[in-house]
């Protein structure tokens, strides 16, 4: 029950102070120099109370964000490549708005700082990313911790992406890359390109690769830290486990790493001005080393494989992400009856 009592300073100032006493909950107080805006407070304070919502609104008045972000990678983040990168993003949001309580962020406040990642040059998408990581924190704040009454972050419309691109070698292009890598005198490049086609693996994961994820008898190699944390078989077959039987028979013994770094043995190899000078030299234009990845899968999709066959090749969990290949499926399966049709009924428009 809320009562509201008139004071009188010494000054002569008339103020009213508001005191919330409710069976079962903490005594609330608050002062104003209004009477409409005691009354005010004292009926959305008391009906907060009843509902449930107040104490969260608390909560949010003791903590800054950064005390939030804290708390948030302390207890829940781990140390997975996944996480690494939220922390990153959370970092981000710590410099902007950092100091701000959690009461008085707002869409608006959130909105603000996303902006500054665009125009310093990041795309829409990264951005996305940066907000599903402070969303997801939030979140946690509201669900587990009862911190905020409700996530900001869901008032915000997600940012359009365009979308991805799928540029993939050609039979030729493919060709005359792999040519061009195999002349190196070192055939780290070379062999970083096969299992990168072969497999469908991201350039960290193939570049990152340990002997210990490596099984030649079964011939497969075991992915445990991959972008959505799990884990992953990658098959080895032909030239890829050719090439792996080859290089454990020339494995360096001071490291574990398939292709590690002549500079540093426990860092990856960096092959990045080695890959742009075989395109180069191969005569390859606007590719990049991730295009290996939609190279496999288009080769896939060309195959008969279906969406959800690539999927599970490249690690999707859902098959939005492999959609873009429908088309070449569709237009292989579109061949496959075509052919069919000939050889049952022969040529429809023969005389």
């Amino acid at each position: 029950m809320a009562s509201i009592r008139k004071r009188t300073s010494g000054k002569g100032e008339i103020g009213y102070h508001v005191q919330i006493r409710l069976k079962g909950y903490p005594t609330q107080t608050a002062s104003f120099t209004r009477l409409t805006d005691a009354r005010k407070w004292a009926a959305s304070t008391e009906s907060a109370i009843l509902e449930g919502r107040h104490f969260k609104t608390v909560e949010a008045k003791k903590h800054t964000l950064s005390e939030f972000v804290d708390r948030y990678v302390e207890q829940i983040v781990t140390g997975t490549k996944n996480d690494r990168n939220n922390i990153r993003n959370l970092h981000y949001w710590k410099e902007q708005i950092g100091d701000y309580l959690l009461v008085d962020v707002t869409p608006a406040l959130i909105v603000e700082s996303r902006d500054k990642l665009r125009q310093e040059g990041r795309s829409d998408s990264t951005a996305n990313r940066y907000m599903t990581s402070l969303s997801h924190a939030f979140t946690v704040a509201v669900n587990e911790w009862e911190w905020i009454e409700s996530n900001p972050c869901r008032k915000i419309k997600k940012l359009r992406e365009p979308r991805g691109r799928t540029r993939f070698l050609s039979d030729d292009e493919r060709s005359r890359l792999l040519s061009v890598c195999q002349s190196r005198r070192n055939p780290d490049l070379y062999h970083a390109v096969v299992l990168s086609l072969a497999t469908g693996a991201r350039q960290g994961e193939i570049l990152g690769m340990s002997w210990d994820q490596v099984d030649l008898g079964r011939q497969v190699i075991t992915l445990t830290e991959t972008k959505n944390n799990e884990i992953r078989l990658l098959p080895l077959s032909g030239l890829s486990l050719e090439i792996m039987r080859e290089r454990s028979k020339i494995r360096r013994l001071d490291t574990t790493l398939v292709f590690p770094s002549t500079k540093d043995p426990t860092k990856p190899k960096d092959m990045k001005r080695q890959f742009e000078e075989a395109l180069a030299k191969a005569e390859i234009e606007d590719f990049r080393w991730h295009d290996l990845r939609h190279t496999a899968a288009s080769y896939l999709a060309m195959n008969g494989a279906s969406l959800a066959e690539i999927a599970e090749v490249l690690g999707h969990k859902t098959l939005a992400m492999v959609k873009r290949y429908a088309h070449l499926s569709e237009a292989h399966t579109a061949k496959v009856v075509e052919s069919m049709n000939r050889k049952m009924f022969g040529d429809a428009n023969a005389g």
